[in-house]
């Protein structure tokens, strides 16, 4: 599924991928976030971090009746509170998909699969 537009001017199709990577783009904005985790985990636990160029294989888009669920596998940093990391990632994703696709978002489900050392050179 992906999103549709229709205009006098012509046809807008936007795939959920590209909804996957706009949210995924939004959310490395948020303090505290290291990146996104894979989806497809190792069977030993071992999250994989994504680069920048994979981020929505970290991300899910489903849609119901027009309104849009994410799901996200994120990483957080050590020493941030995971609750409001998570919590912000929610609201910064919601907002950006909203002003940038004009996407009304159900739901955005965050799944954190690690805690991360962060550099801070």
């Amino acid at each position: 599924m992906s999103l549709e537009v229709s205009t006098d001017l012509g046809h807008i199709e936007v795939s959920n991928e590209v909804i996957a990577t706009v949210a995924g783009v939004s959310a490395m904005d948020c303090y505290g976030l290291v990146g996104m985790a894979s989806r497809s985990q190792l069977k030993d636990g071992i999250t994989e971090l994504l680069r920048r160029e994979n981020l929505s294989k970290g991300i899910q888009v489903k849609s119901d009746d027009g309104m849009i669920t994410i799901d996200m596998h994120i990483i957080v940093g050590y020493g941030t509170k995971i609750s409001e990391v998570a919590h912000n990632v929610q609201s910064k994703v919601r907002y950006t998909l909203d002003q940038m696709l004009n996407l009304k978002v159900k739901q955005v489900n965050i799944y954190v699969q690690g805690v991360r050392l962060v550099n801070e050179d």
